[in-house]
């Protein structure tokens, strides 16, 4: 028998609630119904706005004739407002499918002979068994609108004109595309030479950025934990201030102190014969001063992250290969460089993926400079997510800008989850408890 679990099902497929109030849990119908209407009412007054203006983006510019908000079609407001709509019709689906599936439990439950939980109960039951499902709605809510719409936004963003100075609203309106602004950032001339120019550089500095810092530090931890040093904690206070102080001044600073014409570098150079570089205003130097800086504030990182897994290896496999004969650099090679590897490892992963988009040291030190005639709108040291900031807000070039962030965010992703599922550390996670 299935009479009750049928009509159930039935009815609150034709209504919210009313599967549930035909099992005799009337408040949660009733609340049911309630979030229905108000869906409802809301979907009536904005749905069709929502899919016409996804679809059209607008359709009357502002000017001199309709000055007044309302009278003319702002098209990036309407995406926004449209993809809130479409959100939300989403979210309620899915409440509705859950509504059914309640509705159908509890006339299970009927069927069987089994009592039916009140809404006290109800209340009950959620908070002692389905308190964390419930509780997490509420940030995944906030996620989905703050997080991931946005997200949504700046994508579709890429397949729209939106761009100074033909398409910038309200008084022009922004068009569909589709990849033309792909296509453009790939293939055309103009764009292609600093698009592919800049992400060489990008991919470049990130591996010299991410080796450097991290087999410095290995080095440094390997000194400072060798027998017979003294100090430590000095070592490691001294070594650890280039991070502790904020970068934006630790950054500044060196940018003065790297200065051609007055800083301190070129005047040290001076003293011992030896003429001033064009540190920051050289493309070639400029490069290699952006290393040598990110070395001196990555270092500390990776020597406090080394010198934590170098007091997890147990003492005893050093001391059964002494009983071996190995020497210091076997053992190193042995023993204590897979270990650190093995638990860095997805470290090592995380902190590529930082430096590719290691906004703060470029932008601060050279500020994407010295500048290349032959670049739309980028420098020699420019990186990916640097050239993106300046088409954003110095150009307005959102579209173009759109297409960068996602080509990064495809470089990122893919980058990490091939080395991630291919580490040990993924493989072989039980082998360290």
């Amino acid at each position: 028998m299935s009479r009750h679990r049928t009509r159930a099902t039935v009815l609150s497929s034709l209504l919210m609630g009313l599967g549930q109030i035909y099992n005799k849990q009337y408040m949660k119908g009733a609340l049911m119904m309630a979030f229905e209407a108000a869906s409802v009412m809301y979907f009536i007054l904005n749905l069709g706005y929502a899919f016409w203006g996804i679809v059209t983006l607008g359709e009357t510019p502002r000017t001199a004739a309709n000055m007044q908000p309302g009278q003319y079609d702002h098209s990036i407001f309407i995406l926004i407002q449209s993809l809130i709509t479409i959100l939300y019709l989403i979210v309620f689906l899915v409440v509705y499918y859950f509504n059914i599936r309640d509705a159908r439990k509890i006339g299970a439950q009927r069927d069987e002979g089994r009592p039916v939980h009140n809404f006290r109960q109800s209340v009950r039951y959620v908070l002692d068994y389905k308190f964390a499902q419930a509780f997490l709605s509420i940030p995944a809510m906030g996620i989905l609108f703050f997080t991931i719409m946005p997200i949504i936004f700046m994508v579709m963003i890429a397949f729209t004109n939106y761009s100074a100075p033909n398409h910038i609203p309200p008084g022009k309106l922004v068009d569909w595309v589709g990849f033309e602004t792909f296509k453009n950032l790939l293939a055309l001339k103009t764009w292609s030479h600093t698009f592919y120019g800049v992400l060489t550089w990008t991919i470049i500095w990130a591996i010299l950025s991410t080796v450097t810092t991290y087999f410095g530090g290995l080095l440094v931890a390997l000194l400072i934990n060798q027998k017979g040093i003294r100090f430590k904690g000095f070592w490691r206070t001294i070594l650890i201030l280039p991070y502790a102080i904020p970068q934006l001044i630790s950054l500044l600073v060196m940018r003065n102190m790297f200065n051609g014409e007055f800083g301190p570098i070129n005047q040290y150079l001076g003293y011992f014969g030896l003429s001033g570089l064009p540190w920051l205003t050289d493309p070639f130097w400029a490069k290699v001063t952006v290393i040598i800086v990110n070395m001196w504030v990555g270092i500390p990182v990776s020597m406090l992250l080394i010198m934590g897994v170098l007091t997890t290896i147990p003492r005893d496999m050093y001391e059964a290969a002494e009983v071996d004969g190995a020497s210091g650099y076997q053992k190193f090679r042995i023993i204590t460089l897979p270990m650190i590897l093995f638990t860095t490892a997805p470290t090592l992963i995380a902190q590529f993926a930082g430096n590719i988009n290691n906004f703060n040291m470029i932008f601060l030190l050279t500020g994407g400079d010295p500048v290349k005639g032959d670049y739309q709108y980028a420098g020699a040291t420019d990186l990916l997510v640097t050239w993106l900031y300046k088409l954003t807000l110095n150009q307005n070039r959102y579209n173009m800008a759109s297409a960068v962030g996602i080509i990064i965010f495809l470089i990122i992703a893919s980058f990490s989850i091939y080395n991630y599922r291919r580490t040990k550390s993924f493989k072989e996670e039980d082998m360290i408890q």
